[in-house]
């Protein structure tokens, strides 16, 4: 496989007690890009991400990393070689402070932290990591807050903090603006510009709002009823009929 694939998928299908919410999908994410995954409710965006991710285990199919079939591998352990997420339902530990939410996430990815006899030194390291990821994403005069407080915007941004303790490879960001108010949406969308334009991370963003990934995105995939149907750049998808078809029913 080309270098400059950094994830791909060859015929991955998942059935759920007869039926196929995943359907026979190939794709290949391009190392460095922001690419998007698109699709009506239902179509299998989310299912396909959890496949990515390990949280569900494909019915056939394999997925590739770096080259490295990480198909069987379980979400902790693509982590640790540079997968990072973000989930639609929020996922953040309310009643902890901001940075212990940020510094868990940290400490969590590093191989040292399962050494119960850590050096005071290791635990700085991994508040200063947290402190350094809230200032990325905005958050860091509210590090001390507890997160449950936060708007649902800043709880979006502090997932993506989270997402990034690791500083992984490629970025999942399931909905990032689920629940965020209209107007807070392009403050969650700049820290995501900000990764992006930062140029370390590799992006894949499933969003249902249509107008966010053509905003964001270098290229966009297309799902429905299970399978991808269309690919390529923000104007090529909108000016998809069968995109079109399935979005506006051909009005």
């Amino acid at each position: 496989m080309d270098q400059d694939i950094i994830l791909w998928t060859e015929g991955l299908t998942k059935d759920f007690d007869g039926l196929r919410a995943v359907n026979n999908v190939s794709i290949k994410i391009e190392r460095g890009i922001c690419k998007g995954l698109i699709g009506p409710n239902g179509a299998g965006k989310t299912t396909l991400f959890n496949l990515l991710t390990g949280f569900l285990k494909p019915t056939s199919g394999r997925i590739f990393f770096e080259g490295k079939d990480i198909t069987d591998l379980p979400p902790y352990k693509r982590a640790r070689l540079g997968i990072g997420r973000s989930f639609q339902i929020t996922n953040i530990f309310q009643r902890l402070p901001v940075i212990e939410n940020v510094r868990l996430a940290v400490q969590a990815l590093d191989p040292r932290s399962f050494n119960l006899m850590l050096h005071k030194e290791d635990v700085k390291e991994y508040w200063e990591k947290a402190i350094e990821l809230l200032w990325e994403v905005g958050l860091a005069d509210k590090m001390y807050v507890p997160a449950g407080l936060l708007t649902i915007s800043d709880q979006r941004k502090l997932e993506v903090a989270m997402a990034l303790a690791g500083r992984p490879k490629l970025l999942l960001l399931d909905e990032p603006t689920a629940g965020v108010s209209m107007e807070d949406v392009p403050d969650v969308l700049n820290v995501i510009r900000k990764v992006k334009e930062k140029g370390e991370t590799t992006i894949l963003l499933v969003e249902h709002k249509i107008d966010v990934v053509m905003d964001l995105c270098d290229k966009v995939m297309v799902m429905h009823k299970g399978s991808i149907i269309a690919e390529g750049t923000p104007e090529e998808i909108s000016s998809n009929e069968q995109v079109q078809e399935i979005y506006l029913g051909g009005l």
